[in-house]
């Protein structure tokens, strides 16, 4: 989307959107999604079998080949996600919802627990699919792959991720 500090990856009718809680510093200085060291975004997709080969953040665009997309609730970039307000993070899940009803993908993927209960309102919450749709889609809340969340390893990741697309064939 135009104006934003990190253009959305998205098109329609994608099997997979992912939504980060917003993009780091490092991520927006270079315009790619998850593109700070450590983040484990790209090798966790991959083991899921949603890329058939590991990828890189300057490939993000290229996830559009593979049905899969990325956007995130707030737009504003910071080091950590702890500092954005409720308020942005309500405000961005609205966002979220108008973008996800025009685009229409099929699941998505909010890649953590704690923007996905204060953004939404659901403060109770857990990982997995969610009851409530967001834009119409089936709603996923995911681990955030961040390597500041230490909760979930990389092999944790790729089994949750997993569960998000069939695999192909």
């Amino acid at each position: 989307m135009p104006g934003k500090p990190l253009r959305d990856v998205i098109a329609p009718g994608l099997d997979v959107l992912f939504c980060g809680i917003n993009p780091s510093l490092t991520s927006a200085a270079r315009g790619h999604h998850f593109a700070r060291p450590g983040n484990r975004f790209w090798p966790a997709i991959h083991r899921a079998g949603l890329t058939p080969r590991l990828m890189g953040p300057e490939e993000d665009m290229a996830l559009l080949d593979h049905g899969l997309g990325v956007t995130n609730v707030v737009d504003r970039p910071t080091r950590t996600a702890a500092e954005l307000s409720p308020e942005e993070l309500r405000a961005g899940a609205a966002a979220l919802d108008e973008l996800v009803g025009r685009y229409r993908p099929r699941v998505l993927a909010v890649l953590g627990i704690t923007a996905y209960r204060l953004g939404f309102g659901r403060p109770r919450a857990a990982i997995g699919l969610q009851p409530e749709r967001v834009g119409g889609a089936a709603t996923w809340v995911v681990p955030n792959p961040s390597g500041l969340n230490a909760h979930h390893q990389l092999p944790d990741l790729a089994r949750i991720y997993r569960q998000l697309r069939p695999p192909a064939g």
